[in-house]
């Protein structure tokens, strides 16, 4: 029986787990953040578990409110999914040595 690897991580998951991992950092809650944002608390969390694909407007009005620029977290969002792919390769690479 072969293992299956979970499905690769879509951006707007990993786009809310960043943004909701600034907010906790700064120590905020989701209404004070959302404030600033200019969105309702309930969209920011949404935007955080991922259940909205947010626009461009809205990621940089969220990211401004974490005094984090929209080049700052685009990239720390693809250095998330890099390291989410990397384990997952690592994880294929030794699933086929145990086959071999």
């Amino acid at each position: 029986m072969t293992d299956r690897l979970p499905p690769e991580p879509l951006w707007r998951d990993a786009l809310g787990e960043r943004l909701r991992r600034l907010r906790h950092e700064r120590g905020e809650r989701l209404t004070d953040t959302a404030d600033r944002a200019g969105v309702s608390p309930q969209y920011l969390s949404e935007v955080e578990r991922g259940r909205k694909e947010p626009s461009s407007e809205m990621i940089a009005a969220i990211a401004g409110a974490l005094d984090t620029t929209l080049v700052d977290l685009t990239l720390g969002v693809a250095d998330d999914l890099r390291s989410v792919q990397s384990v997952r390769t690592t994880s294929i690479r030794g699933a086929f040595a145990l086959a071999a």
